[in-house]
C-alpha cells in the first residue's frame, strides 16, 4: 500500500468510513486505522474521514448528480470511496485535482479491482466544479453544510437563520486539542509545554489549555498523567458542579473518566460508575493513568444507583449529543426525533433514580452535552414540578454570560466557542 505515494492516509481514512458503517465509534475507527501512519499521514487521514462525515450532504448531492443512475446503484464501500475523492476535489485546495483523482482510483482497485477503479475514475473526473449555492432555507442549510434536514429545521425555528449558520459551520471545524491540567498543576504543565516549544494558549473561559500539537500521546507528562484531553465544556460543567472539599460524589455515568478526575481533585471521595464493562474499562483506564486515589471506579446502572446518601450526584445522562457534532462527526447521521423521545424519557428516568441517592441538603447536577431543550430545561421543569424536595441553587463559579435565565448552565458552540453542554444545579432540601 505504501508504495503508491499517498495512497496511506486515503486508504486509512476509507477504512474508518468502513468502520464506522459496520458500528466502530469513530473514535476507535481512526485509532485502528492510523496505527502504521506517519505524523503526515495521520493528520491526513484525520482530516479525510472526519471530512466527509461533516460534509456528506454535499458530497452525495454532488455524486448524485454526475452517476446516471443515481447514488442507490453504488455499493456502499465504492460510495465511501467516492465520497473522500469528492471531499478533496470541492474542499481541500491544497491537494491537486490530478493527486485527488489518482489517489482515490487507486484505493478504489485495491478495494474492488480494476472495474471499481474505472468507475470512481470516470465519476471524479466529471467532478470540477462544486455545486451552485442555494438559497438559505431549511433543507438548503442542510445540505450546504451535510446536516439532517429535521435537526436544522429546529434550530432555525429557535436560534434563527444567522445563528444557526453559525453553529453548522462550527461543527464543520476541526475542534481544537484542548487539555486540563490532572495530575500535574497547570503552572508544572504550562512550564513543560514551554521547556519543548510547544505552543499553546488559555482554552475559552480559561477552561484549560489550546495546545498546537498533532498528537497528546507525545505531549509532556502524558505518561504520568499530567493532564487530560477535555473540552473546555466538560470542565465547566464540573466548574458549575462547585465540589466541596471531603465531600463524597457519586458520578452516574462517570465514562471516559474526565469529570470524575477533576472532582477528585477537591472531593474527599468519588464513586465513579457506568453500566457496561467496556464503558468501565474505558474509566478505569482514565482513574489509572491521570486520577487520584480518591475515585473508586464499579460498575452499576444508574437506574439503580449502589450507593445512599451521598453528598453530592453528578449525571451526565446519555443524550442525543447535539452540542458535539464537531468532535464527533458521524454523530450527527445516527440522530432522529425517534431518539430524542428514547434518550429524553431514559435522561427522566436517571435523574429520579439519582434523586433518591442524594442526602438532605446535598446536590445533584444533571448535565448533558445535547442543545435540544426536551433534554434540557423541559426536563429539569418536569422534574421540579413532580419533586418537591429540590429547588435550583445556581453556582457563582462560572461567568454569569455562561448561565440561562433561570441560572442553568447553557453553552452553545455558536456563543461561547466550546461544545455545546446544559447543567442544572439542584440543592434537595434538608428536613
Amino acid at each position: 500500500m505504501t508504495r503508491v505515494q499517498g495512497l496511506a492516509p486515503r486508504f486509512a481514512a476509507w477504512r474508518v468510513l468502513h468502520d464506522v458503517r459496520h458500528g466502530v465509534p469513530f473514535d476507535i475507527a481512526l485509532g485502528r486505522a492510523m496505527v502504521d501512519l506517519e505524523p503526515d499521514d495521520r493528520r491526513l487521514a484525520h482530516e479525510l474521514a472526519a471530512g466527509v462525515f461533516r460534509s456528506r450532504s454535499q458530497l452525495d448531492r454532488t455524486l448524485g448528480g454526475v452517476i446516471d443512475r443515481g447514488l442507490e446503484s453504488v455499493r456502499p464501500d465504492a460510495l465511501d470511496v467516492l465520497r473522500i475523492g469528492a471531499f478533496q476535489l470541492l474542499n481541500l485546495d491544497r491537494v491537486p485535482a490530478h493527486a485527488a483523482v489518482q489517489t482515490t482510483v487507486d484505493v478504489a482497485r485495491r478495494i474492488g479491482g480494476d472495474r471499481i477503479a474505472g468507475f470512481v475514475n470516470a465519476v471524479l473526473r466529471k467532478l470540477t466544479t462544486p455545486a451552485p449555492e442555494a438559497a438559505l432555507g431549511p433543507t438548503d442549510l442542510a445540505e450546504r453544510h451535510s446536516h439532517p434536514p429535521w435537526l436544522v429545521t429546529r434550530w432555525r425555528e429557535r436560534f434563527g437563520v444567522a445563528a444557526t449558520t453559525a453553529l453548522l459551520e462550527w461543527n464543520n471545524t476541526r475542534p481544537p486539542l484542548v487539555i486540563q491540567p490532572a495530575r500535574w498543576s497547570r503552572a508544572r504543565l504550562e512550564a513543560a509545554l514551554s521547556d519543548r516549544g510547544i505552543e499553546f494558549r488559555p482554552a475559552p473561559h480559561d477552561a484549560g489549555l489550546v495546545v498546537t500539537f498533532g498528537r497528546p500521546t507525545e505531549l509532556p507528562g502524558f505518561v504520568e498523567g499530567a493532564f487530560l484531553v477535555q473540552d473546555p465544556a466538560q470542565r465547566l460543567v464540573v466548574r458549575y458542579l462547585a465540589p466541596e472539599p471531603d465531600t463524597v460524589v457519586y458520578d452516574a455515568c462517570a465514562a471516559p473518566g474526565g469529570k470524575s478526575v477533576a472532582i477528585g481533585e477537591v472531593a474527599g471521595r468519588v464513586i465513579a460508575a457506568d453500566r457496561t464493562f467496556n464503558r468501565v474499562r474505558r474509566l478505569s483506564e482514565t482513574i489509572t493513568r491521570a486520577g487520584s486515589n480518591r475515585i473508586f471506579v464499579v460498575q452499576a446502572d444508574a437506574e439503580h444507583p449502589p450507593v445512599r446518601g451521598v453528598d453530592a450526584v453528578m449525571l451526565d445522562v446519555p443524550c442525543l449529543g447535539t452540542g458535539a457534532f464537531a468532535r464527533n462527526p458521524d454523530a450527527r447521521w445516527r440522530v432522529t426525533p425517534e431518539a430524542l423521545t428514547t434518550l429524553t424519557a431514559q435522561g427522566g428516568r436517571l435523574l429520579r433514580a439519582t434523586a433518591e441517592v442524594v442526602r438532605p441538603g446535598g446536590l445533584l447536577l444533571f448535565a448533558t452535552c445535547s442543545l435540544e431543550p426536551e433534554e434540557n430545561e423541559a426536563q429539569i421543569e418536569r422534574f421540579l414540578t413532580e419533586d418537591r424536595r429540590f429547588r435550583r441553587e445556581p453556582s457563582t463559579e462560572v461567568a454569569t454570560e455562561l448561565l440561562t435565565t433561570a441560572g442553568d448552565l447553557g453553552l452553545f458552540p455558536q456563543r461561547h466557542g466550546t461544545d455545546g453542554a446544559y447543567a442544572a444545579r439542584l440543592r434537595k432540601i434538608a428536613g
